[in-house]
């Protein structure tokens, strides 16, 4: 659509490539800055780039995240705290920073999961960031809408995306067929959403359904059904 591009990530490597594909096939602009996210000061050195580049930004999108899964007790303090520093303190601390950069009309797209609609025994951690973002970001729809703000919280199933999450989602058989949405639907129905200020945006009928099924049933069942499921499933995050 035309629009220059901030871009972040651990490698510089990766962004460098990115930015060389995006710019041989569009005429945009970008600019990258490698960033642990985790780190506080990184995250400071990237916001000091941005302020000397004089940037502002009418679009920020949230899409970080740690989706490591396991039993709570096989966690390391380690996981705890770089699961949690990505996928809450990052998120929220760079939302603060950018928004202070904005544009006065801009838009806020943030990926939550379908994970965040219910507690998850053995995914509890993820689970419960992604609640946590659902509920922040949801609060800020409505603190900021005053002030013609954007936010839209997008909760999508599975999105097959790097080779492991692929054979994640085939390895669910049914349900992951059902749940799943390429990244580029999810991408272009989130842009679409933000655009009308759509609070929460599920993509995919049946993870609609799903949402609303969660909603209605009594809350141990549904415990039950999810420790069933995800009982002998581990994935760390890479």
């Amino acid at each position: 659509k035309g629009y220059n591009l901030y871009l972040t990530g651990r490698s510089q490597e990766k962004l460098t490539a990115l930015k060389n594909q995006l710019e041989s096939e569009y005429k945009v602009q970008i600019l990258t800055f490698p960033c642990d996210l985790t780190s506080e000061i990184e995250r400071a050195q990237m916001i000091d780039n941005i302020e000397r580049e004089k940037l502002s930004f009418d679009r920020i999108i949230l899409v970080a995240g740690v989706d490591t899964q396991k039993p709570f007790m096989d966690y390391t303090q380690q996981k705890i705290l770089f699961q949690l520093g990505v996928n809450c303190i990052a998120t929220i601390s760079l939302a603060h920073s950018l928004l202070k950069r904005r544009e006065k009309s801009a838009q806020v797209i943030v990926i939550s999961s379908m994970s965040g609609a219910t507690p998850m025994p053995y995914f509890a951690l993820y689970s419960a960031s992604k609640a946590m973002l659902t509920n922040f970001f949801s609060s800020l729809h409505y603190e900021l809408k005053k002030d013609g703000v954007k936010v839209t919280v997008v909760m999508p199933g599975g999105v097959p995306t790097r080779p492991d999450v692929i054979e994640q989602i085939k390895g669910q058989g049914l349900w992951g067929k059902l749940s799943q949405k390429s990244p580029e639907f999810v991408a272009r129905k989130s842009l679409e959403k933000v655009k009308k200020n759509k609070l929460k945006y599920i993509p995919g009928a049946f993870n609609k359904l799903l949402y609303f099924g969660i909603k209605l049933l009594p809350e141990k069942l549904v415990l039950k059904i999810v420790a069933h499921r995800w009982k002998n499933i581990s994935k760390d995050a890479f």
